[in-house]
């Protein structure tokens, strides 16, 4: 399996801890973020780690340098324009081999999760992506019809809701865990990286007519380090 670690993002809920450097190499127990997302990839045997940078570029990549990895690093480049988790996905696609399933995985989660187990399930339901989600309580949710088919997004703060085709009445809203396995030829279903835009309503445009299902973890195995108080949490966390 190869991976793509989202750390090109400025990190804002992190500030000030950001305002001097990426929010991929603030430390927990004296190891970076991005480190560790490294680390726990490769153990799942992982080869291939596409990593994508802008904010504090040069740094991250010093650091890739300075390292020595079991695993083929490779840096995309967004520089010039921060694309978001599509547009940097379509950007980053010419780096990935085609004959294998790519793990996106943000560098700002934490997770006990085990990939091999999700993957065996992404291959086996012959999914174009496989969204990692959990029952935990949110302010946004997928929404998954009985099959575990992906059908439509909630915003529960405004009461908004996009769907991929008709509107729904029987649905199952489930957290998403900001990783996913999906086929390489997924990336040429989406739009032009010439822009930046976000993956949800990418998901939500490409199952019209392609398998997009959950894989369902435990909550507890999960934490989002992106923000203070969750940072705060993650030195006993990352323990357990």
């Amino acid at each position: 399996m190869q991976a793509f670690v989202l750390a090109a993002g400025l990190g804002t809920r992190l500030k000030p801890l950001t305002n001097n450097k990426p929010k991929a190499l603030v430390e927990v127990n004296g190891q970076p973020l991005l480190k560790i997302t490294i680390d726990k990839l490769i153990k799942q045997k992982v080869t291939r780690i596409v990593v994508n940078v802008h904010h504090f570029a040069d740094d991250i990549c010093q650091y890739l340098d300075s390292q020595k990895w079991d695993a083929e690093i490779l840096i995309s480049d967004e520089c010039q324009q921060l694309l978001d988790t599509g547009g940097g996905l379509k950007h980053a696609a010419p780096l990935f081999r085609k004959n294998e399933p790519i793990l996106i995985h943000n560098v700002d989660i934490l997770s006990h999760i085990d990939f091999g187990e999700a993957l065996a399930y992404h291959s086996y339901s012959k999914n174009i992506a496989t969204l990692f989600v959990s029952t935990r309580k949110t302010t946004r949710y997928l929404l998954f019809d009985n099959s575990k088919q992906l059908i439509g997004w909630e915003d529960i703060r405004s009461g908004e809701k996009k769907w991929s085709n008709h509107p729904a009445s029987d649905y199952t809203p489930l957290a998403f865990s900001g990783i996913a396995i999906i086929q390489p030829e997924l990336t040429d279903l989406l739009p032009e990286e010439d822009h930046p835009y976000p993956i949800i309503p990418a998901y939500l445009q490409i199952a019209k007519t392609h398998r997009i299902k959950y894989f369902i973890h435990n909550s507890k195995d999960w934490l989002d380090v992106g923000k203070p108080e969750t940072l705060a949490q993650a030195q006993q966390w990352i323990l357990s």
